[in-house]
């Protein structure tokens, strides 16, 4: 009953993520805040970009994982598949959705099965918080394990959960889980958020019980909130309406959390995160990567993979181009250079 009920809520999902209003307009990722300076004479060629960067213990050619959207039906493995391949081609990082209907029913693997496609993609599996609790270390890293995974993102989504109507309600006991999945599985696990951000006290918690890779994941792309309050009804779709602008900007949830872990920590920014030139922001706020999967999803559900790939190759475009254009020939350079920040970012960034 679990698997099937799984299934439906995936399929919904990918529904709602394909034409939905999933990205309220209110919503913000605060990066139109951050004030790139040109360079008018940046002496370099766009071949002198360098945007290869470690990640999972590989090399990546661009600094940009597709995060992790979906999985369990049929339809969600043939969006895993084209994404992976993409990433694959270009050199990025993959994530699989959250793994859950694969937990419950081990029949539903195949929909994340990617390493045929992407034999030498950095990819990343995926698992909730709370189902981590009833799995154990042992049931996380056979997940893991089970897609030839290089490392395996464990999501926080309180806010998603409080408003889908099947959701969980008790959220006791997650540091502890944290603790032990750090101790086991060290560099190869990423704790990640799921459109409501990850601020400073939280990060830097997580970083004392060894976390060494965070996807902040911040406010202003697809609110899962959003999502669930689309499928609900009646008072829970009331309150998941006056929820779905709940969190921390991405812009001040990455910017944060760098100043509060340190240079060490891998940090990714996603949340809201859709082109080249905001890829680059949050590089230059202090992200090691940038994330994004609706943009690509979306070509991909209306012209296929080429469609994706155009899609991507606007984004590279654009990032490469930000570069130039701050005179940077690396990411490190990039975070170098001066920048501006503005308007609500400045008040966020005063306050966490």
């Amino acid at each position: 009953m679990g698997d099937e009920t799984t299934a439906r809520r995936k399929d919904a999902h990918l529904d709602l993520c394909a034409t939905g209003d999933v990205e309220p307009a209110q919503n913000s990722t605060l990066l139109e805040n951050v004030h790139l300076i040109h360079c008018a004479m940046p002496e370099m060629a766009v071949e002198d970009v360098d945007l290869s960067t470690p990640f999972l213990g590989k090399r990546l050619q661009a600094p940009l994982l597709v995060t992790g959207m979906t999985g369990g039906t049929d339809r969600a493995g043939a969006v895993n598949r084209d994404l992976a391949l993409l990433a694959e081609r270009h050199g990025l990082a993959f994530g699989v959705g959250s793994q859950r209907a694969m937990a419950e029913h081990p029949s539903r693997a195949a929909s994340y099965a990617v390493r045929d496609v992407a034999p030498t993609v950095a990819l990343l599996g995926n698992i909730g918080l709370y189902q981590a609790i009833g799995l154990g270390v042992d049931g996380v890293r056979r997940l893991m394990d089970a897609i030839g995974a290089d490392g395996m993102a464990l999501h926080l989504n309180a806010g998603q959960e409080l408003t889908q109507p099947e959701g969980d309600r008790d959220f006791r006991g997650g540091y502890r889980v944290v603790e032990e999945l750090a101790r086991a599985m060290g560099d190869r696990l990423l704790v990640k958020e799921t459109g409501c951000g990850i601020g400073p006290d939280v990060a830097r918690r997580l970083v004392e019980l060894g976390v060494r890779n965070v996807d902040v994941s911040g406010l202003g792309g697809t609110s899962w909130v959003r999502v669930e309050q689309l499928r609900a009804v009646g008072s829970q779709a009331q309150v998941g309406e006056e929820f779905s602008g709940w969190g921390i900007p991405t812009a001040a949830a990455i910017a944060s959390v760098r100043k509060a872990v340190g240079p060490e920590v891998r940090l990714v920014a996603s949340g809201g995160v859709r082109g080249g030139l905001e890829s680059a922001k949050v590089l230059a706020l202090g992200a090691d990567l940038a994330g994004m999967a609706l943009p690509l999803f979306r070509a991909q559900q209306q012209g296929g993979l080429p469609a994706a790939e155009e899609a991507l190759k606007v984004i590279l475009t654009g990032l490469r181009q930000a570069l130039v254009l701050t005179g940077s020939r690396t990411v490190a350079q990039l975070r170098q250079r001066p920048r501006v920040v503005t308007g609500a970012l400045k008040d966020w960034l005063a306050a966490l």
